[in-house]
């Protein structure tokens, strides 16, 4: 009996492409180089009405699983809404964490942080600005919905005195390379995760298991305008040598 590791070698065929140039919906297109995909990949929330196809879609899947997670358990699901009622109460529940992202923004907090919580009577103004994607989300051609199996994580921090941020090193890797996959295919898109602040309301409707939870929202297409000139900080304003206090590296 012969075991495979991935898919049939048409499947196979289709998700690769040639070592040049793969399929996209309206004809061929060279793909990127490495660097090019990851200093292009944009946060896009508005899209044209072109649809994603299936092969492209699977293409983007088929490239994002190879993301690392500790002890490779892969603990991750997808889930692919195509349901336009279902799709609504997502953004519903979606669009209230937004409104509250916002007001605390608006108030002089970081939102949703931590280490200074702004106060839980923080008032929500009317008339805060809709977020493109959750607006819109009927039309959005591709809407995903990432879970993961919290049993298969290594969470390393878990018995610090602090808030506890390694168990995303298993999935969020699997989250970006579904991002970088879908620039390398002529796509954009974008990582919500104001559906997890909403998950006891969101499971039920998702059929979420027990001992799992929700990671992210992605909405995936063809973008409106695809941003290629990315704002980031210099590698000397983060990187230091031997101490976090100690002389930047540079070149």
């Amino acid at each position: 009996m012969v075991v495979s590791d991935g898919p049939s070698e048409s499947r196979r065929a289709l998700a690769t492409g040639t070592s040049e140039r793969s399929v996209g919906v309206a004809g061929t297109f060279a793909l990127m180089e490495l660097s090019e995909v990851m200093r292009t990949t944009a946060s896009v929330r508005a899209f044209t009405d072109e649809p994603v196809t299936p092969e492209a879609l699977y293409r983007v899947l088929d490239d994002a699983r190879f993301a690392g997670s500790g002890g490779n358990k892969q603990g991750w699901h997808v889930t692919i809404v195509r349901d336009p009622a279902l799709r609504r109460q997502l953004a519903d529940l979606s669009a209230s964490v937004w409104e509250r992202y916002l007001a605390e923004a608006a108030a002089g907090y970081r939102s949703f942080n931590p280490i200074d919580p702004a106060p839980a009577d923080v008032p929500v103004p009317d008339g805060l600005s809709e977020h493109p994607m959750l607006a819109g989300v009927e039309d959005v051609p591709e809407l995903l919905v990432v879970t993961v199996d919290l049993r298969v994580l290594a969470v390393l921090d878990r018995d610090l005195d602090r808030f506890s941020i390694i168990g995303g090193a298993s999935i969020y890797p699997f989250v970006q390379n579904i991002l970088l996959a879908a620039r390398n295919q002529g796509l954009s898109g974008v990582l919500t995760t104001f559906l997890t602040a909403k998950e006891p309301e969101a499971a039920p409707l998702l059929g979420l298991p027990d001992g799992h939870a929700i990671v992210a929202m992605i909405g995936l297409g063809h973008p409106e305008h695809q941003p290629t000139k990315l704002k980031r900080n210099p590698v000397e304003s983060f990187t230091t040598i031997d101490r976090i206090d100690g002389e930047p590296f540079t070149i």
